[in-house]
């Protein structure tokens, strides 16, 4: 080959490689939000090495490269993995609602397993016996009825027990640090669906409620939390840089994590509808096949309008045909629910008005048959007497504010980010 043709093969390469490297990955790690598990690895490794390592995580815990922290954890010499757990939905994030893997082994890693819910909702002292550390790496979505919360509390309360320490890798709560709305749950109804004091809403991060947990609950768990870098209290999720992964079957998107309060909280607390469960578009919706889907939207997008933390609300009219849950196999006439920018979004607020809506305008089409489920869900025995008695939402919501204020004033003494 001589010169000149070498000299041209040597551009040619050049320029491939520069297109290569253009459209592939960046080699360095991309702006945003840094997750716990990164700043574990890359600078806080001393929490966890030599020591042996258990970890309770699903698919939705990445870095910002999508590499699950299991396959980090697993990958790296200095780590010792002895223990798996898993929460509800499993360590695939896929099995169904209220169950967990069955105990047994991973099979990709030979490690021993729990599922920590349905059978079992603690870690066991047998698996305890087996590390000296507990990693705990989720991704929340922000509400009190999403288990994986009640996961965090009752493994620390184990492992507060067994005196094994427990990590938290840190994520972002999608709907932000400020946002918490609700009645705070009472003493009378505490459950795995509201494990913790809150309110429906809570406004932090796993990190965070783990503080709090330690702190207002008197768990006595040796506890660190390995905090994120880069996220502040303002954002929600689109504003994080990271890409969202499926945390469980019906939040495979950052919209479904969103609107899981706003209708989860309506026909998930025992309403005879559908919030879209059994479809391609979960908690997106809100129908049954008795109700009037144009009545439902007229009286829906009069109620909403106007109302601050709606205004990017939209209603319309649709029918579908779930495939499984409430209603499999028969169609459903309701509304889908467009929400056309997050930011700013009141989940709570929508799912009161809506249930104010169905009572009024389909009082003897909407049945709720366990008053009990309902308290259970929303935390509190008041609000389906004030629905059924018809009072105004906006007074509904003002009832909680008293609790609400008592509850920013306890929240504020484990806040880890800054505004």
């Amino acid at each position: 080959m001589n010169l000149t043709v070498r000299r041209a093969a040597a551009l040619v390469a050049a320029a491939v490689a520069a297109a290569l490297s253009a459209s592939a990955p960046a080699a360095a790690s991309p702006a945003g939000v840094v997750p716990g598990i990164e700043v574990l690895l890359d600078s806080k490794i001393a929490l966890v090495q030599g020591k042996r390592v258990g970890l309770l995580t699903n698919p939705a815990a990445v870095d910002r490269h999508l590499v699950t922290t299991l396959d980090r954890l697993r990958a790296d010499p200095r780590v010792k993995l002895t223990q798996l757990w898993a929460p509800e939905h499993g360590l695939a994030a896929a099995t169904l609602n209220g169950t967990s893997n069955a105990a047994g082994v991973e099979p990709r890693t030979g490690l021993p397993i729990e599922g920590l819910f349905g059978q079992r909702t603690s870690p066991s002292p047998e698996a305890l016996a087996r590390v000296d550390v507990l990693l705990f790496d989720l991704q929340d979505i922000g509400s009190r009825t999403y288990t994986y919360v009640t996961s965090l509390g009752k493994t620390m309360q184990a492992c507060a027990a067994a005196k094994v320490k427990v990590i938290v890798l840190d994520r972002p709560n999608p709907l932000g640090g400020n946002l918490f709305e609700g009645p705070v749950r009472t003493a009378r109804r505490k459950s795995l669906l509201g494990w913790g004091p809150f309110p429906v809403t809570h406004g932090l991060t796993f990190g965070e409620v783990a503080r709090f947990y330690n702190g207002e609950m008197k768990l006595g768990c040796p506890l660190e939390v390995v905090e994120m870098q880069g996220w502040r209290r303002g954002m929600i999720w689109d504003d994080t840089g990271l890409v969202w992964v499926p945390t469980s079957p019906g939040i495979p998107k950052p919209l479904n994590a969103y609107m899981y309060v706003a209708t989860g909280m309506v026909c998930g607390s025992g309403p005879n509808c559908n919030e879209g469960g059994g479809n391609a578009m979960p908690f997106e919706l809100i129908g049954a096949p008795w109700l009037d889907p144009d009545r439902l939207a007229d009286a829906t997008t009069k109620a909403i309008a106007g109302v601050d933390g709606l205004q990017q609300v939209r209603i319309r009219r649709m029918s579908w045909l779930p495939w499984h849950g409430q209603y499999r196999g028969k169609i459903t006439h309701g509304i889908q629910i467009h929400l056309i920018d997050p930011h700013g979004f009141r989940p709570l607020r929508l799912a009161l008005i809506l249930l104010s809506v169905l009572h009024k305008e389909f009082p003897s089409g909407l049945k709720v048959d366990n008053a009990g489920r309902f308290a259970l869900i929303w935390g509190n025995d008041d609000v389906l007497g004030q629905l059924r008695a018809h009072t105004p939402w906006q007074q509904i919501e003002a009832g909680w504010q008293a609790e609400l204020q008592a509850f920013a004033a306890v929240r504020a003494k484990y806040l880890i980010y800054p505004p």
